[in-house]
């Protein structure tokens, strides 16, 4: 609530902190991960309509090793987003060293997931999926899959890449709790 007195504004909020004050890195992340949710929305929503609009989809995954490999790769990000969670907390307490090494142990969960899934390209290639090619049936089945798995990768690896610069800014006392 604020009052005017002769011009000037005067803050009258006694109740802590301020309820709408958010830093503008912290705000900007958020602001990312909202259109990061829109846009991978939009794409799956998309191949959703391919698929449901073609009667001969594939279906080349089976329970081994495709199946137990994506349950192994989600289980790999889940994990990462939980030592991500444990680097903030560690930063909110001040603790950089602690939270320097739970962005690493997330760097190696996003560099295992990368690692997972380029095997599982290599395993698809080696059987004859292509982006224009599919010896089991639409032929735009792999452009669909490459394109949405390869996104995928992408931002993984950027993030990868974005919490190595984080990590090493935060050790050098570069960067503070904001930051991460």
């Amino acid at each position: 609530m604020t009052e005017a007195h002769s011009g000037e504004i005067v803050t009258t909020w006694g109740g802590g902190g301020f309820p709408y004050g958010v830093g503008h890195k912290k705000l900007g992340m958020w602001l990312f991960i909202l259109s990061d949710s829109l846009t991978f929305s939009a794409l799956l929503i998309g191949y959703s309509y391919v698929r449901l609009a073609s009667d001969k989809w594939p279906t080349p995954f089976h329970l081994w090793p495709s199946i137990a490999m994506a349950t192994v790769m989600t289980f790999v990000l889940l994990s990462s987003s939980l030592t991500m969670v444990l680097a903030v907390a560690a930063s909110q307490r001040g603790d950089r060293s602690k939270a320097a090494r739970y962005i690493f142990y997330t760097m190696i969960g996003g560099i295992a997931f990368i690692v997972l899934h380029t095997n599982e390209w290599l395993s698809l290639i080696h059987e004859g999926v292509r982006l224009w090619e599919n010896p089991w049936g639409v032929p735009l089945f792999g452009g669909t899959f490459f394109t949405l798995t390869g996104l995928h990768m992408f931002h993984v690896a950027s993030g990868v890449v974005y919490l190595g610069v984080i990590a090493i800014g935060l050790g050098r006392g570069k960067y503070n709790h904001e930051d991460v």
